[in-house]
């Protein structure tokens, strides 16, 4: 069950992948846009996408303060993490974990999101909240749907970014 907020965001994304106005990164940009926007603590969200020759994740998309994380080793911090586990991971308190990069002295609680294109992890979207244990379940599963509509609208295009 996701909240009337969500459902809206959800929706709003939906329009903007079927308009297919946008270049990929433009059409990544205003998701990330809109989901610091509507959604409450929402404080920076990005794309990250992943070469896998140089395991490495690159940032190709955000809404927030300037990073000077815009690559990420395989492995290394939460996003790093994700891309070896191929799993959601949500920290509930960026303090107490030892792999954690700090992209923001501000940051207290992050989630990272894989996208799958063709049963491969090649990106994620990652969100950071000034707030300690911001995210829920809610916010999982619609981070979650978001990155199946991303992989299903720009499918191989991915690859190239």
């Amino acid at each position: 069950m996701s909240t009337p907020k969500h459902n809206e965001v959800l929706e709003r994304i939906k329009q903007m992948l079927i308009k297919d106005e946008l270049t990929v990164v433009e059409g990544l940009t205003a998701i990330c846009e809109l989901l610091q926007k509507k959604l409450k603590n929402y404080d920076w969200v990005g794309f990250y996408f992943s070469d896998f020759k140089d395991q490495m994740l690159y940032l190709k998309a955000f809404a927030g303060t300037p990073t000077n994380h815009t690559s990420i080793p395989f492995g290394k911090g939460i996003c790093g993490q994700v891309a070896l586990s191929n799993k959601i991971f949500l920290v509930p308190d960026v303090t107490v974990v030892d792999n954690y990069i700090a992209c923001s002295l501000d940051v207290r609680s992050e989630l990272v999101v894989p996208i799958f294109f063709k049963g491969k992890n090649i990106g994620q979207i990652d969100i950071d909240s000034k707030t300690p244990d911001r995210f829920t379940k809610k916010d999982k599963n619609l981070l979650s749907t978001i990155c199946n509509l991303i992989s299903s609208s720009y499918g191989n295009l991915l690859n190239q970014l």
